[in-house]
């Protein structure tokens, strides 16, 4: 039996439930410790009940920066260091640009994107000290196409992929690795418990934003995704030796990722000489 004193050490944000939790329990079966985290204990304390040598549970609010330097403190403590830091926290929004209302958009930001930003910068100097580590940032298949209603919960995740990027040529030299994850449709509660609604529906969206978000609750648990699947695959790419920028999970996501980039070149080719006359 491996010395699991040995074993990386994940830290992983929104264990409760989804992906999450399906990550959680993979990194559990492969013996590896897990510092888990969910804004209510009470969801994750069977893990650590399952695996006491293995987990510690934290209460953790990412939108509460003195609470995510404190929990990343105490996790780090427990088992001397941190390996792999998961940003899974996170929830959707879905309405139109004129419907969500600017606080639905300004705490969408706080969680999905500030709330990552703060985890990362706890745990960087950490993981700079180390000279080793990788950042695993849970995105989503809005930042391959985004759609029509989630145009708040998209620019999020745009916003954290591209953070995310800059952060992986910063801390390349540093021998720290970043991978996004984005995942198509996963039978989670995502749709459920996890899509906040705009406040109002004007009319005149009903055939855009309206339409999408029909889609969306037809299509609840019945996405084609398997979430423990998509758990092994993570784990699979950070274990690797060469690991992905970006992981696409799911055969919708990966085809939906070809017909953007054919899009793109099409697009560009098709105007490349308009752009090529604006140079000196």
């Amino acid at each position: 039996m491996p010395d699991s004193t040995q074993s990386p050490v994940w830290f992983i944000t929104g264990c409760s439930s989804g992906l999450g939790r399906s990550l959680a329990e993979a990194v559990l079966r492969r013996g590896h410790r897990l510092i888990a985290t969910a804004r209510r204990i009470q969801s994750i304390e069977d893990l650590a009940q399952s695996h006491p040598e293995l987990t510690r549970v934290f209460a953790l609010d990412v939108s509460d920066a003195g609470q995510v330097a404190e929990v990343v403190a105490r996790g780090a403590e427990a088992f001397g260091r941190l390996d792999v830091v998961v940003n899974n926290a996170g929830y959707g929004l879905i309405g139109s640009v004129e419907d969500v209302s600017e606080e639905q958009a300004a705490r969408n930001f706080d969680v999905n994107f500030f709330g990552a930003l703060r985890v990362i910068r706890a745990t960087l100097p950490i993981l700079r000290a180390q000279r080793r580590g990788h950042f695993v940032t849970i995105s989503a298949a809005a930042v391959i196409g985004n759609y029509a209603g989630f145009s708040i919960y998209g620019a999020s995740k745009w916003a954290l992929e591209g953070a995310c990027e800059s952060l992986a040529a910063e801390v390349k030299p540093l021998g720290i690795r970043v991978t996004m994850v984005q995942p198509g449709p996963f039978r989670t509660e995502f749709i459920g418990r996890s899509l906040v609604r705009a406040p109002a529906a004007t009319a005149d969206y009903a055939a855009t934003s309206g339409k999408f978000l029909r889609f969306l609750e037809s299509m609840d648990g019945k996405q084609p995704g398997d979430p423990a699947k998509a758990a092994e695959a993570i784990l699979n790419a950070v274990e690797s030796e060469n690991p992905p920028q970006r992981l696409v999970l799911g055969k919708y996501a990966i085809e939906k990722t070809r017909r953007k980039l054919a899009a793109a070149a099409r697009e560009l080719e098709a105007w490349s000489a308009v752009g090529l006359a604006t140079d000196f």
